[in-house]
């Protein structure tokens, strides 16, 4: 019985057979061992068993965290999405003709991830913002209750107005809703306990239950800067086995012989994973040493590695993608140390702390719009993008929207 060797090693040709190596090379680590059997399936001769070393899960698992890196987007089966659930109420009575069905398939495009309204002048072109907010009132009695409204209050309203309570603490409840800046004046208010239960059903944010879950992440390589020294490793203890059992079988058989030259292929392909990331993990390391103790991303080009390691742009593409390194730092997507969403010369953290520092110091009686903010940004760094990306950019770093920031101002400065 063959097992595959853990140490790594050097493959400098690439033979026919190991091309299937590119797909070995894209999956992410928890994919690993799924993209593996289907070799086994076509080969009788191996096994993909999961490595006895391996930690459990629960107990391994990195969870994503959205103030330090981009969303990643978690595909849930059998869920439809909030998309899906609000268009298939957009129907008669309550949407009766072809335009209020036209603008109410507008607002949906309009809601952000937590289910909130954000209005975009790109998207209404036409309508009056009579003929949009006419429109969007109606929201009130589509589910999930409370999406659909422009902030915390108004989604409460919303919800509010879906339930069946008694008239007085509707009344009291709506009282306080409308004045949760100054609620302890009410605390003395008859009812106010049973008001205030009722508004803690409410769901915050309305879209809650449909919000993506954290992820559990594996990180493929780790950067360990203890005691001033800095070294890389692989989180080799996560890749399953290939095991090849050829026992009491006549190895010189044409067709055992072709399947154990598969099957050591098979283990070179993932050998040369292990190897082509253990590199990558040690010129992030020469490019970015000083990130890891506190200092700055510097933006790398896919090319400069490529060429360094001697492969296409879009094989280290691929060894980047779904791939993620732990550090001091936390848990970081490897193609944060990149610029390849950009250009050459700009990266995803760059941009982000442009966005930053835009919030930071804007007019907080006139906060910058994603539009905006898209202008500042094209102009400063002279890169296409679009706004759903600078949208992206905001909530992962945890960003409110312009509105609800106006509104925190506000509540901030007493007005």
């Amino acid at each position: 019985m063959l097992r595959q060797k853990t140490s790594i090693t050097t493959k400098n040709k690439l033979n026919q057979t190991l091309r299937s190596w590119l797909g070995i090379l894209q999956s992410g680590l928890d994919e690993l061992k799924e993209t593996l059997e289907p070799f086994a399936e076509k080969n009788p001769f191996i096994t993909i068993e999961q490595n006895p070393k391996s930690p459990k899960k629960d107990f391994f698992k990195q969870i994503y965290s959205n103030s330090a890196t981009d969303n990643i987007e978690a595909l849930t089966i059998n869920k439809d999405s909030l998309y899906d659930i609000l268009s298939s109420q957009i129907n008669p009575p309550l949407f009766p003709t072809k335009k209020s069905q036209n603008i109410a398939y507008k607002i949906i495009q309009c809601i952000n991830s937590e289910g909130y309204f954000e209005y975009d002048k790109d998207i209404f072109n036409t309508e009056s913002m009579d003929e949009i907010e006419k429109i969007r009132d109606r929201f009130t009695y589509l589910e999930p209750a409370g999406v659909g409204a422009k902030d915390l209050k108004e989604s409460f309203m919303f919800q509010l107005e879906a339930i069946n309570i008694d008239d007085e603490i509707y009344k009291i409840a709506k009282n306080i809703i409308l004045n949760f800046d100054s609620l302890q004046s009410l605390t003395k208010t008859k009812d106010y306990e049973k008001a205030i239960a009722v508004i803690k059903k409410f769901k915050n944010p309305p879209a809650i239950e449909y919000i993506q879950d954290d992820v559990a992440i594996f990180a493929d390589i780790f950067i360990d800067t203890s005691d001033n020294n800095i070294n890389v490793s692989l989180n080799s203890d996560q890749y399953p086995n290939i095991v090849l059992d050829v026992d009491g079988l006549n190895e010189k058989d044409d067709f055992v012989a072709s399947k154990i030259k598969e099957a050591k292929e098979l283990i070179d392909a993932l050998e040369l994973r292990k190897s082509t990331l253990y590199k990558i993990g040690l010129m992030i390391v020469e490019y970015q040493y000083d990130f890891f103790f506190g200092g700055d991303i510097k933006p790398m080009k896919l090319k400069d590695i490529a060429d360094d390691l001697d492969r296409n742009p879009s094989t280290i593409s691929r060894a980047i993608s779904n791939k993620y390194l732990q550090c001091s730092r936390g848990l970081i997507p490897l193609k944060n140390f990149f610029a390849t969403a950009l250009d050459d010369d700009v990266s995803n953290a760059t941009i982000k702390s442009y966005v930053l520092n835009l919030v930071k110091n804007e007019n907080q009686s006139k906060p910058l719009s994603d539009l905006k903010i898209l202008e500042l940004i094209q102009d400063e760094f002279k890169v296409k993008m679009v706004r759903r990306t600078i949208t992206k950019y905001r909530k992962a770093l945890n960003i409110a929207s312009s509105s609800e920031r106006k509104r925190i101002y506000a509540i901030n400065n007493g007005s």
